[in-house]
């Protein structure tokens, strides 16, 4: 059985299809990255039984049933060696537009600010554009990656670059900015202050095979809701 979609959500995924691959002899799940987009238009299509999604589904999407898995912070990330640690939304967007190019003018060192952004069709992008950019365009001189991985490599090793991706996979080798004077950690998320917040949805079509419906049952499961937390995402009851 296929579950296609959200670089997000798929490290995720993969730790609760080896879970559920383990004690379901007769089933087996197999994961795959590819986006938000690539996850749904791959249900619509019959490729997939389950889609990712780390977004909310727009309007023409339709046809499809969302099913919340968990929740998850949008994280701002920025290297270590960064001394700036708080910015505003206000000041994000000026940033990714392109209006804020200097680190010294947030309170940081005389650095050029190196923008990082995700492709299009990413879940992460969309959420990130509908919560903090609204109408306004990132910046062409953005450079585009095209998972969360390699937005973390970049911003590690960069130590003017910022960047966004899932909360729950940034660990200890960034800088989770804080934002709006909210820390980025899963019991702001929890408690709503944190203001950077999107749904990990699993998409299908139609009613659900028996396998995929084994899945999904799993996933919502309290054992794996209780996975799911441990890894820094919020439950999605």
């Amino acid at each position: 059985m296929s579950v296609i979609g959200s670089t997000s959500v798929q490290p995720f995924a993969e730790m609760l299809a080896e879970e559920f691959n383990r004690n379901n002899g007769d089933v087996r799940v197999e994961v795959q990255g590819g986006g938000s987009t690539a996850g749904i238009q791959a249900v619509a299509n019959g490729i997939a039984q389950i889609g990712t999604c780390s977004r909310s589904l727009k309007p023409e999407e339709t046809g499809f049933t969302p099913i919340t898995i968990a929740r998850d912070g949008i994280a701002v990330v920025v290297n270590l060696a960064n001394k700036v640690s708080n910015l505003s939304r206000h000041q994000i967007r000026a940033i990714y537009e392109g209006k804020i190019t200097n680190w010294r003018d947030v309170g940081g060192t005389d650095q050029p600010i190196r923008l990082i952004t995700r492709e299009e069709g990413s879940g992460t992008r969309e959420a990130f554009t509908h919560l903090v950019m609204g109408e306004t365009r990132i910046a062409a001189s953005a450079i585009t990656q095209e998972s969360n991985g390699a937005v973390k490599e970049l911003v590690k090793n960069d130590p003017g670059a910022i960047g966004y991706m899932s909360l729950g996979l940034v660990h200890g080798d960034l800088k989770a900015l804080t934002v709006d004077g909210v820390k980025a950690n899963a019991g702001d998320v929890i408690n709503g202050t944190y203001p950077l917040v999107r749904p990990f949805l699993f998409v299908v079509k139609g009613t659900p095979d028996a396998a995929a419906q084994r899945f999904i049952d799993f996933v919502l499961s309290p054992p794996a809701q209780a996975m799911l937390e441990k890894e820094g995402l919020v439950r999605a009851k």
